[in-house]
Parts: structure tokens; C-alpha cells; sequence
């Protein structure tokens, strides 16, 4: 009876070991101090205190206050964190190089444009920096420069132009969203009621001094959604921040804003709607019930 030959084992079939790759420690440090940035930030909000070097009517204030630190109903702080927290899981976790560079690179290509964007946003609409943010800014973007100058030699994996070119659509096409949110694009329809309101307050001699800088009067704008533009609006810094003050607003003796002149009564605050029609003597909750009854006949 002969005896079966061996077949020699092949390179495919010897058992492999499994490669473990290191944490990238420096990249760790980096995001866990955005953390630290971001979620001091968001904690501060919470407990609606004030930063550290964000004192009353500093520009810390102006931006931590303005509808630019708010995204989806959220503080752009926590975003932010989230983001922070994402990359130093990544960075953390044992992965093959490549991919997890690629992922890394993704991220901080994209919160180092947010950031970007919110900073811009925030000097051309306010005239106004966040040192905190600045700080955010500085890490995101250290983390960026990290990635791209000590990426793999295999990286991107694919011809530069491709790997760019995908790269920048994707966050090209994330930052077009999020400009349309904060410009107002999605806002729901206008309300009718709130439209009745505005023209009623514009037919009635009301004045609302404010200025394009002030977050409160951003604030009292966005309670009237797409009727805002029918307010009986001035504004009273034309040239920005640190402009002058329109005569108009000079000759009224307008010192805060925003502030309403209702009859010979003055507010020096932001009034929601319903407080805006009880000054004013508009039915608030007469209109409403009267175009239910038109409705329904």
C-alpha cells in the first residue's frame, strides 16, 4: 500500500497574522483639546454663563450670542465636540493606515472649511471674532496640516486629482446645505398672522431701530421668519460695527438695540410677537379665530 504524498503548503495558505497598528497619539492630543475648547463652550451655554474673555459687549459675546454659534437647534460648540470626539476614535483605534488616514483627512478637511466659513460669516456679518472659536479654529486646523504632511506614502490611494476632486465636491456640496440653513433658505412659509402683524405695526407709525451687528435684533427678526422684510425697520449702523450711527437714529436719542417706539412708548429689549400685538393694539387672537371661521365657511 503506498503512501500519500504531502502536498506542500503554499504562502497563500500559511496562516497570517493579524497587524496591529498604533494609535496616532499626536493626533489624540490634538482633538482631545478641541474637547476641552468645545465642551467648555457648550457647557458654558447650557448654564447660559458667559465664557471666560466674553464679557458683555465684547465680540466673544457678539458671535456666542448671534444665530451663527446655533446649527440645526444645537450649539455649533457641540458640533463641534462631536467632531473632535469622532477624530480621536479614529486616531485611537488600531486601523490600517490608509484607510483611517483617508477618513481622518475628511474630517479635518471639513471642520477646518466649517471653521472657516463661521469665522468669515461671523467678521462679515458682525464685525466681530470669538477668541474661543479662533482657538477651535487653530486646532482643527493643526490637526489638517498633521494629516497632510505626514500621510502614507500609499495615501491618498489614488491619483491626487481624483482623491481631491471627490473630496472637495463632498464637503463642497455639506457647506452649500449649511450656508442655505443659516441664510434662511428651508424657512417655513410665511405666516400669515405674523404678516398682518408687521404690516400693521408699519401702518400704525411703529419704529424698530436695530442694527445688522446686534444678535438680539437678528433674534427679533427671526420671530417674524419670512414677514421680517415687512417691519418697520432702520438701521442704525449703515457702515458696520464701527461705523457711525444714522442721524435717524442720533435725532431719536436710540442708544440700544433693538429698541421699539410704539405710540409715545419706548422698549428697549426684544418683544416677541404676541407682547408686539398687545402694544399695538392688534388682535392677535381675534385674527386668528376669525380666519379659522372664513376657513371653515
Amino acid at each position: 500500500m503506498s503512501k500519500r504524498k504531502k502536498r506542500p503548503v503554499t504562502a497563500s495558505e500559511t496562516p497570517r497574522k493579524r497587524v496591529r497598528f498604533q494609535p496616532d497619539w499626536s493626533l489624540v492630543g490634538l482633538a482631545a483639546g478641541g474637547m476641552l475648547v468645545t465642551g467648555y463652550l457648550t457647557l458654558a451655554r447650557s448654564m447660559s454663563a458667559s465664557p471666560l474673555l466674553c464679557g458683555e459687549g465684547s465680540s466673544c459675546e457678539l458671535v456666542q450670542q448671534s444665530h451663527w454659534s446655533v446649527l440645526l437647534g444645537l450649539p455649533v460648540s457641540l458640533w463641534g465636540f462631536g467632531l473632535y470626539a469622532l477624530i480621536a476614535l479614529i486616531a485611537g483605534l488600531g486601523r490600517p493606515r490608509l484607510k483611517r488616514w483617508r477618513r481622518l483627512w475628511l474630517l479635518a478637511f471639513f471642520g477646518t472649511v466649517f471653521s472657516v466659513y463661521l469665522t468669515l460669516a461671523g467678521w462679515l456679518a458682525l464685525q466681530a471674532f470669538c477668541l474661543w472659536c479662533l482657538v477651535s479654529l487653530g486646532i482643527i486646523g493643526a490637526i489638517f496640516m498633521v494629516l497632510s504632511l505626514r500621510r502614507p506614502e500609499s495615501a491618498p490611494g489614488m491619483p491626487w486629482a481624483g482623491f481631491l476632486a471627490g473630496q472637495g465636491a463632498m464637503v463642497g456640496v455639506m457647506l452649500v446645505l449649511l450656508h442655505a440653513l443659516y441664510a434662511g433658505w428651508f424657512q417655513a412659509p410665511e405666516d400669515p398672522r405674523l404678516r398682518a402683524l408687521a404690516e400693521h405695526l408699519e401702518r400704525t407709525g411703529a419704529v424698530y431701530y436695530g442694527a445688522s451687528w446686534c444678535p438680539s435684533c437678528q433674534q427679533q427678526s427671526q420671530r417674524f421668519g419670512q414677514s421680517a422684510d415687512r417691519l418697520p425697520y432702520v438701521e442704525c449702523s449703515p457702515q458696520g460695527r464701527g461705523g457711525g450711527v444714522a442721524f435717524e437714529c442720533v435725532s431719536n436719542d436710540i442708544t440700544s438695540y433693538p429698541t421699539w417706539v410704539i405710540g409715545n412708548r419706548r422698549f428697549e429689549q426684544l418683544l416677541e410677537p404676541e407682547e408686539l400685538a398687545r402694544r399695538s393694539r392688534f388682535d392677535w387672537d381675534g385674527w386668528r379665530e376669525e380666519t379659522q371661521a372664513g376657513g371653515g365657511g
